[in-house]
């Protein structure tokens, strides 16, 4: 069956609020440099309103993979909660804009729409306040049975886990996708979410997921080992395919009975790592898509995942379709 779409991705709908500042601003509003902090609503209105100008643009870990695998020229969907207030509509505006397909309804009341509040320093340090708002309340009823049947692949972000509601959300895309003749693809996200949510994960990789995203840490806390080798002999009877990034160390990637070992793509400077597992995704899965070898689509992986820490910021500043194919020659 011919589908419309490469692929759908369901995460968190987060705007991410980018702002300069001096560590003296960060002192005094008591941001905690270097990390990522939650916050509560009424925080997020008072750090919001004491941030100079800045940029507005969707964000989450899915958005930034949504929005790199447009960028590659895939066919892209994105499912994630906003509120309908001024960043909903933000989000909505941008990631449209980058040519994703986003048809979520926004919720007409609760928490207003997520947002990470991004305060980079002169050193090129971000500081990061996030409010999960609107998002976390993505439910059954938001997944749309016709977008997902009509997606090759639909990739779920782990971050989203937390929420029972969205566990369930989950289960319904990956069963709409089987049912459909299409694979279920997840990015772990976060050892602490792993560590959080270790036998949930467990059970829906070893029963919907199909391509699974990992980095190092990762997967070491999903199998529970100290020895990534364990790793590797473990998550080829659980999925297809396994990409395991290892940072400078490259990629892993494990497809059925083969086993390839990937160097990473050189990078002159390595400025902001944020975003790098996001678009590494975004590039092997567009790979994927299209029909390419195992190999091929680790390879554009990390070449989409070098573009990105290669500058400040999650989204791509080069042209990542021009990029890949100049790499691969």
């Amino acid at each position: 069956m011919t589908k419309s779409l490469d692929v759908v991705a369901i995460g968190n709908a987060i705007v991410d609020v980018i702002s300069r500042c001096d560590d003296a601003f960060l002192a005094t509003e008591k941001v905690e440099k270097g990390a990522m902090t939650l916050i509560d609503a009424e925080r997020s209105e008072s750090l919001y309103a004491a941030m100079g100008p800045g940029v507005e643009m969707s964000g989450g870990s899915a958005g930034n993979t949504a929005a790199g695998l447009a960028a590659l020229g895939s066919r892209t969907g994105y499912i994630g909660k906003v509120r309908d207030d001024g960043l909903g509509k933000v989000f909505r505006h941008d990631i449209t804009a980058q040519g994703v397909r986003f048809e979520t309804a926004a919720a007409p009341d609760g928490p207003p729409t997520a947002r990470c509040l991004v305060l980079v320093t002169p050193d090129a340090q971000r500081s990061m306040s996030t409010f999960l708002g609107a998002c976390v309340n993505l439910t059954p009823e938001d997944i749309p049975e016709d977008l997902i049947a009509d997606a090759q692949v639909v990739y779920l972000e782990g971050y989203l886990w937390d929420q029972p509601e969205a566990k369930k959300a989950f289960v319904k895309a990956a069963e709409i996708a089987h049912r459909s003749g299409g694979k279920v693809a997840l990015s772990l996200s976060d050892s602490f979410c792993v560590d959080r949510h270790r036998a949930d994960f467990k059970e829906l990789v070893k029963h919907h997921v199909d391509i699974l995203f990992a980095n190092e840490a990762e997967s070491l806390s999903l199998f529970e080992t100290d020895k990534f080798d364990d790793v590797l002999q473990a998550v080829r009877f659980e999925v297809e395919t396994a990409a395991l990034t290892r940072s400078e160390k490259g990629a892993v990637v494990v497809h059925r009975d083969e086993v390839h070992v990937l160097d990473a793509e050189p990078v002159a400077q390595v400025v902001d790592t944020t975003g790098a597992g996001d678009l590494y995704a975004a590039g092997f899965l567009h790979g994927y898509t299209a029909g390419k070898d195992a190999v091929t689509c680790g390879r554009m992986g990390a070449i989409c995942a070098s573009e990105i820490i290669s500058h400040v910021g999650a989204r791509p500043e080069a042209d990542l379709k021009k990029l890949v194919a100049e790499k691969l020659g």
